[in-house]
């Protein structure tokens, strides 16, 4: 029996910009908005802390 992955790809919205982008849901380094830079998720050993708007969370 194989076990699912507790990880995910989640789609944010960034504040600043309003850019829809796709994160890793347990980033291990600082993710950054592809148009204004601003920073969307840091890490915190397991699961990013999200500072954007969740869309959705991809399967």
């Amino acid at each position: 029996m194989m076990e699912s992955p507790n990880s995910k790809f989640i789609k944010v919205r960034c504040s600043k910009c309003k850019n829809e982008q796709i994160i890793f849901g347990n980033a291990s380094s600082t993710v950054a908005c592809l148009v204004c830079s601003k920073e969307v998720a840091y890490p915190t050993g397991g699961k990013a802390k999200i500072s954007a708007r969740v869309l959705e969370v991809l399967e």
